[in-house]
């Protein structure tokens, strides 16, 4: 067998106000930069990635990989449409000059939207599929947050997704998605396939598998059904990604069966499920005052520290990274050894970097890409300053090469507060960039990441409590405050609260 496997990754938060072009997807951050045939091969292989656990599965079945291309740009407003077209463009070229080939196997997000297609990934997927006819398979591993299509569903033959958020399973979703594909390949026979929408929104936060519905859904009921489902061969539930604006947005079930009737028996199931504890998938959150005081209070006395999550700044959906919300907070109620990072700000870690560490300067940090918000003007000493990667740590990105270029850690005066600052957008996902600068995590009082969920898969076992604040940003936590203009009629901006 002769296998071509390719990646193209972006969640698009239409509220946001920074698109992905081309540079977005083609630089390092904290994932590898667009890399083709044997570079990506090298790059992505043995990673925390989809394409990887893909890769291997083949790989032990017997099969060539033939290794097209790989990108993915940091969650962001609409890829702009050169971005989309080189990119697409460049792999349907790379599949027609593969030579013959057995399957194709792809990494995608699921919710990406182009300047000029609302469905990003359908309309690839439907490029692909006339390229290449409807008998060659293909499979797709999707991101949980996926909004799923109708189109989607019609041109792939099978899709998987991840079941944990934060996405600790990436690597077993791509085995799965390949294994699909291999079924397909030595079968000969393509699964029937059933889809079902959500008829309202899932706020981020609310869809984190460590508790809640979530939980319950991706952790036990949906193993359950698996284990117990005679025909059943694949099961997913996309909690959706609520922050783009288009007709199809929003949370889906999808299933695949050995006939018609088991897949839709399995859909119809877990989409009752899903209805069913629609009120449970609201989550806490606090003001950017009330969580900072919250915090320093459970702070006190405490072993171990107390995180707080901006999740509306999260770059991981969007936000810009560089919002002053929760840093005003900090310095107002004198946070004196809280950090908060990281902040993407480039000016300030180049200002840093031009002090010099040990010296003390006037900056302004943030508050440069979001409308109504407005930098801090402070006297501030830098504590470092390096401009050096590292390698993440956590389980999801651990052992991923990370360059978010200059970065430095920045002391407030007179309230103490620590600021990293780094100069290309990532989510803050685990604690390895506060390491980077010199800090030892575990011993600060009050950790501020700019993140909504991800963070915990590091932060939990090493923070005594979690606080979710909610401050100017795009990845708002509360939908209602959104001005939506494409949904599908009936649909919710926010679950019902139970009654």
């Amino acid at each position: 067998m002769r296998i071509a496997v390719a990646g193209f990754q972006h969640e698009t938060n239409t509220f946001a106000p920074v698109k992905a072009d081309y540079e977005a997807f083609a630089v390092t951050k904290s994932f590898p930069p667009l890399c083709r045939g044997a570079d990506m091969d090298q790059r992505v292989r043995g990673k925390k990635l989809p394409v990887a656990g893909a890769i291997a599965t083949l790989e032990a079945a017997g099969a060539e990989i033939v290794p097209l291309l790989w990108c993915m740009a940091t969650p962001s407003a609409h890829v702009t449409k050169d971005a989309y077209e080189r990119i697409t463009g460049e792999l349907l070229s790379l599949v027609a000059a593969a030579g013959p080939i057995d399957g194709i196997c792809l990494e995608l997000h699921g919710a990406m939207v182009a300047e000029h297609v609302d469905d990003g990934e359908g309309e690839l997927l439907r490029r692909l599929r006339a390229q290449v006819g409807k008998d060659l398979p293909i499979t797709v591993a999707l991101d949980l947050h996926a909004n799923m299509t109708p189109a989607m569903v019609e041109h792939a033959d099978y899709m998987d997704m991840y079941r944990y958020y934060p996405h600790t399973d990436m690597v077993e979703t791509g085995a799965r998605a390949a294994a699909g594909l291999l079924r397909i390949v030595k079968t000969g026979k393509r699964p029937a396939k059933a889809f079902r929408q959500i008829d309202f929104l899932i706020p981020i936060n609310g869809g984190c598998t460590d508790f809640g519905p979530a939980r319950d859904i991706y952790l036990s009921l949906m193993p359950e059904m698996d284990r117990t489902t005679p025909g059943l061969v694949g099961l997913s539930f996309a909690s959706g990604f609520p922050h783009a604006d288009f007709a199809d947005c929003g949370p889906s079930v999808f299933a695949y069966g050995e006939t018609q009737a088991v897949a839709d028996a399995a859909v119809d199931s877990l989409a009752a499920a899903v209805r069913g504890r629609e009120g449970d998938f609201l989550p806490e959150f606090y003001a950017a005052p009330e969580a900072v005081a919250r915090a320093l209070a459970k702070a006190k006395g405490a072993t171990k520290p107390v995180v707080i999550a901006d999740t509306q700044d999260n770059p991981g959906g969007g936000g810009p990274g560089d919002t002053t919300g929760v840093l005003r907070a900090l310095i107002e109620a004198g946070a004196k050894g809280a950090v908060i990072g990281a902040i993407i700000d480039a000016d300030t870690a180049d200002a840093a970097h031009a002090a010099g560490e040990g010296a003390t300067a006037n900056f302004s940090i943030g508050g440069k890409r979001l409308p109504g918000d407005a930098p801090v003007a402070c006297r501030a000493r830098v504590v470092r300053a390096r401009s050096d990667g590292w390698t993440a740590t956590g389980a999801m990105k651990g052992g991923m090469p990370v360059d978010l270029g200059l970065t430095a850690l920045l002391e407030v005066e007179p309230s103490g507060v620590l600021v990293a600052v780094a100069s290309r957008v990532a989510q803050t996902m685990d604690s390895s960039i506060f390491r980077h600068l010199g800090l030892v995590p575990e011993k600060l009082p009050v950790i501020v990441v700019k993140s909504s969920v991800h963070f915990r898969a590091d932060f939990t076992p090493l923070s005594s409590a979690i606080v979710v604040a909610k401050a100017p940003g795009p990845v708002a936590i509360d939908h209602t405050e959104l001005p939506y203009r494409n949904l599908r009629q009936g649909m919710r901006q926010m679950p019902r609260r139970s009654t």
